[in-house]
């Protein structure tokens, strides 16, 4: 099945939307390790209506990070096509998602997100709405149910593909289980096998192995990538050789994985500006970045108290002295 955006392989792999994490800096660095499609963070589609510039910064994106989608949430379906009209013509992503899955407890609250999934008739008005709005491709991301009760995700993703989505990426948990237990890929196949639009699969991807086999057991269009990709960029490299029948290799040593680290972090100053407040926001990247790393615990504790670059780069230079002695 053809996505309806361009896609540079047969299963492309996607860097899923997340908030504080997915911004511009990221989005790019994924591009570069190989990731086909990024999605911006989740975006109220009230702030963008309202003129907020912190939502608006959120839409922002540079010609390299494309195709790229842009991802609204909201319950009201009028003021999801206004701002699926407004992210069309002033932003031109390469097409429109709509977030029925998230579950994070202040967006549910306004029946934003998964909370849509207690009323399927207003998932599609929703969908209806942006797609008489835009031109662009509408996409939309869900779960597998409000809870156990409702779980039911080919009904789900059938009444987004009726109402007009034209790629849906299901996440197979409930609201209810958050991120608990194991997401059941089983329910993305039989998403695949029930609709003639592709299907992207999302969940519990935490290494290249795991893109690789939910593709192989689901039969998935697109596999997307979540919480693996923190701190870990290469993982997108590594599913493609793996999708592609080439040899992959293991994940980088400290030195490797700190050239990247700067990498995204001078990414991160050039586009937000600002050293000493990107810096602070950064930290949790470092954080990710030297996980697992031999005395990770210490390094992690200095590098949430920096202030600025020049000290992550000095912090850096003094983990891998010993280790350049060594050698």
């Amino acid at each position: 099945m053809r996505f309806p955006y361009p896609v540079a392989h047969t299963v492309p792999l996607f860097l899923a939307p997340m908030a504080g994490v997915s911004e511009a800096p990221f989005r790019r660095l994924c591009r570069g390790f190989g990731a086909d499609v990024v999605v911006s963070e989740f975006l109220s589609c009230e702030g963008l209506r309202r003129g907020i510039k912190g939502v608006h910064d959120g839409a922002y994106f540079t010609p390299a990070e494309r195709p790229i989608g842009i991802q609204l949430y909201g319950a009201d379906p009028q003021a999801m096509a206004e701002a699926a009209s407004l992210v069309t013509e002033h932003y031109e992503p390469d097409f429109v998602d709509l977030n029925f899955g998230c579950p994070v407890k202040k967006v549910v609250r306004r029946n934003g997100g998964s909370g849509c999934l207690k009323d399927l008739d207003l998932v599609q008005r929703i969908i209806r709405a942006v797609r008489q709005a835009t031109h662009l491709p509408v996409t939309a991301k869900i779960r597998s149910g409000w809870d156990e009760d409702t779980r039911d995700p080919v009904s789900i993703a059938l009444r987004c593909r009726d109402a007009g989505a034209q790629v849906i990426t299901l996440h197979p948990r409930t609201r209810a289980q958050m991120f608990s237990g194991a997401a059941r890929w089983e329910e993305i196949r039989q998403v695949v096998e029930a609709l003639d639009v592709p299907v992207v699969g999302n969940g519990d991807i935490t290494s290249a192995r795991d893109a690789h086999r939910m593709w192989r057991e689901t039969g998935c269009a697109g596999v997307m990538v979540a919480r693996g990709s923190f701190g870990n960029p290469w993982i997108f490299q590594q599913a493609r050789a793996l999708l592609d029948g080439r040899p992959w290799h293991a994940t980088p040593g400290a030195a490797e994985r700190f050239a990247v680290a700067l990498r995204h972090a001078r990414l991160a100053v050039e586009i937000q500006g600002d050293d000493r407040q990107t810096t602070i926001e950064f930290r949790k990247h470092l954080g990710w970045y030297v996980k697992g790393l031999p005395g990770a615990a210490e390094l992690r504790r200095e590098l949430h108290q920096v202030q600025s670059m020049v000290e992550v780069e000095r912090i850096f230079l003094g983990y891998l002295q010993p280790l350049s002695a060594v050698g």
